[in-house]
């Protein structure tokens, strides 16, 4: 009888040790992985933000039998474990997939850089110029040219996109005539022959811009029109030789302006208004309109259907 009460006794307390052996074991366990969720919060949230606190909601311990031996414990050690698991899982692929994003767009700014700095460095800066010879002097008000040594441009030009662009502007030469004002205007003639329009357009400006009491502010304003219309572009040439005809009514190139101003606005399918602009260059510039001109305004009013 008395080797029976020590066994149930040393039973009983094996029992009882076992819940408490299970549960010492896991505790490291469980803050290891507590340890380690604090670490990929302080990851995810640089700084000391608020940390995001692990959704763990431990189920309600079963009511226990009297008599009834108890895992509870161990049980929520478990569930404690597992969730611990997978919230850490989660997080670690969350970071992962933000790192890979932050490489591709790092490598898609670096491949765009070096592609920019590739076309920059393949056009060459806006190239010394002087002329390419003549045009129509009379039309443009243009000096024959002249062959100049010089190698710099007489104003701001835009870069050209690519090496070739760069050849042709580079093989437009730079007059020297000793005023800088014409050599700024028949440089910008010069890239208009070559039909280097946005070049043109460019050294146009600058030459109303930087000399605007010049007589060839008239001609360069006038010129930069026609650069326009020749480019395709109508709406951007009807405002360029209308500035001309406003602002310098006294030039000598207001009364083509005003001409090529109805031509625009026929290529704008305006004829209404191109008849307004042929009866006003009739009026005001009567006495200075050439034969041809005057042939030109005839013409235009004709299909213009003017009355």
């Amino acid at each position: 009888m008395r080797k029976v009460l020590i066994a149930t006794t040393i039973l009983a307390g094996v029992t009882a040790a076992t819940p408490a052996l299970a549960q010492s074991s896991l505790e490291p366990r469980v803050g290891k992985l507590e340890s380690e969720m604090r670490a990929v919060q302080r990851k995810v949230f640089p700084g000391g933000g608020t940390y995001v606190e692990p959704q763990i909601t431990p189920e309600q311990a079963p009511t226990v039998v009297p008599g009834t031996p108890s895992t509870s414990a161990v049980a929520d050690l478990t569930q404690r474990v597992s969730a611990l698991e997978s919230q850490i899982a989660s997080l670690t692929g969350q970071i992962e997939q933000t790192q890979y994003k932050q490489r591709q767009l790092e490598d898609g700014f670096n491949a765009y850089k070096r592609a920019t700095d590739a076309r920059l460095s393949a056009g060459a800066p806006p190239a010394p110029a002087g002329g390419m010879g003549g045009g129509d002097v009379e039309d443009d008000g243009a000096a024959p040219p002249t062959r100049p040594t010089a190698s710099r441009p007489a104003g701001p030009v835009s870069v050209p996109r690519d090496a070739a662009r760069a050849a042709q502007v580079t093989a437009v030469e730079k007059p020297q005539t000793g005023d800088a004002a014409e050599d700024a205007y028949l440089y910008g003639y010069r890239l208009w022959m070559a039909k280097l329009y946005p070049e043109a357009e460019a050294q146009l400006k600058s030459v109303v811009t930087d000399f605007p009491k010049s007589k060839r502010a008239s001609y360069a304003q006038n010129l930069l029109g026609r650069a326009y219309l020749d480019e395709g572009k109508p709406s951007l040439a009807s405002i360029a030789f209308y500035d001309n005809y406003k602002k310098m009514p006294d030039g000598e190139r207001a009364p083509e302006s005003l001409f090529y101003l109805a031509d625009a606005l026929m290529k704008l399918k305006k004829p209404a208004d191109a008849c307004k602009v042929y009866g006003e260059l009739s009026d005001v510039y009567a006495g200075k309109i050439s034969p041809s001109m005057q042939a030109g305004i005839a013409k235009g009013r004709s299909a213009a259907s003017c009355k």
